[in-house]
């Protein structure tokens, strides 16, 4: 059956070579060139032929020749193509499904831990770069905070989330405060707002200050003012993401550039695009797949992202994905990332 296109309609001859091709070119590395598509298409066709069809493909904008005499390697465009109409999918077998279960049960005594397990899984079955962004912990409600003074006017903030989760997170204060000063203001923040998320918490507190901040004593003013700290503390430390396995990227031939990888390590290290990209994928059902200049960032040009959202009750909490190089094996990671997100949100969904 012929697939239609924005410029062109492709035949069922040119779709076969198309997937033989990227197939190929995704096992090898390699330009591929007729004598290769005439053995592995399995069609009786003439080189010539062959070459008439890759010539069309490439006036499209599927295939190029990154030399005049060498075969074809695949665009964005013939990756997309393959992907979204030419792709048979490898789904996990019921082993490796249970594998993946397990390794993901052993740890699961904090969602950063099991965050940073479905990361390594990632990395460690594809052989790629393995990606999930930490929980966004919309509806834990703060049960208990408590303050511990430390040097140098910092102060340890002891959070229990959801009457289960203990979180410590350091302040750095203005001034001093005495043990007792710390308890006053823990006492105040509890009694206030116990049963509520951080940033119900933090409207609150906002409201509260606002209306009513010429009745307030010192100790309340400084007990919101810790309270805001602790809420734009915990928001930056929820924004990020857990990655593993970035030097399996190295191995590829299309990313071994030394000025090209240290760009790339950077784009990690700084998180700002790669968060962009992975925050796209929080709305959408299902896997999404970004493919080199898909992603909008030059950087990200030789790159493909593989991402899926999970859940905890019911709700959309984080991304989990690989990233690797465009010519990737997506019929097997598409399935990794599939089921390694439902598996994400089932352990995390256990732990309540």
């Amino acid at each position: 059956m012929a697939i239609d296109t924005a410029d062109d309609v492709l035949t069922e001859r040119a779709q076969r070579l198309l997937k033989v091709l990227i197939e190929s070119y995704i096992r090898d590395g390699q330009p591929v060139g007729s004598r290769t598509l005439s053995r592995e298409s399995g069609l009786n066709l003439s080189s010539a032929t062959i070459r008439n069809v890759m010539a069309d493909l490439e006036h499209l904008g599927f295939v190029t020749s990154p030399h005049t005499s060498a075969g074809r390697i695949p665009t964005d465009k013939g990756y997309r193509l393959f992907v979204d109409s030419l792709l048979k999918l490898k789904p996990l077998d019921e082993p490796e499904i249970l594998q993946l279960q397990r390794r993901l049960e052993e740890h699961q005594s904090e969602p950063k831990v099991l965050v940073a397990t479905a990361s390594q899984i990632l990395s460690a079955i594809t052989q790629l770069a393995g990606v999930v962004t930490i929980p966004r912990q919309t509806h834990a409600a703060v049960t208990q905070i408590e303050f511990v003074g430390l040097s140098d006017n910092r102060v340890l903030t002891i959070l229990v989330v959801s009457g289960r989760e203990v979180q410590n997170r350091i302040l750095q204060l203005d001034r001093h405060y005495s043990p007792d000063e710390l308890r006053h203001a823990a006492n105040y923040l509890n009694e206030q707002f116990r049963v509520h998320t951080l940033n119900e918490a933090r409207d609150e507190l906002l409201a509260q200050l606002h209306e009513t901040r010429r009745h307030m004593n010192q100790l309340m003013l400084d007990a919101i003012q810790m309270a805001q700290q602790v809420v734009d503390s915990g928001q930056r430390e929820s924004s990020g993401y857990v990655i593993a396995g970035e030097t399996n990227l190295m191995g590829f031939a299309e990313l071994s550039n030394v000025e090209k990888l240290r760009r790339l390590f950077e784009a990690f290290n700084e998180k700002r695009d790669i968060l962009h990209l992975l925050d796209q994928s929080l709305q959408a059902e299902g896997v999404q797949i970004f493919i080199g200049h898909e992603s909008g960032y030059t950087i990200l040009d030789d790159i493909s992202l593989v991402a899926a959202p999970y859940t905890l009750d019911n709700e959309v909490v984080g991304v989990l994905g690989v990233i690797g190089p465009t010519r990737m094996a997506y019929e097997r990671v598409i399935p990794i990332v599939d089921i390694t997100a439902r598996l994400l949100g089932a352990a995390l969904n256990s732990r309540r």
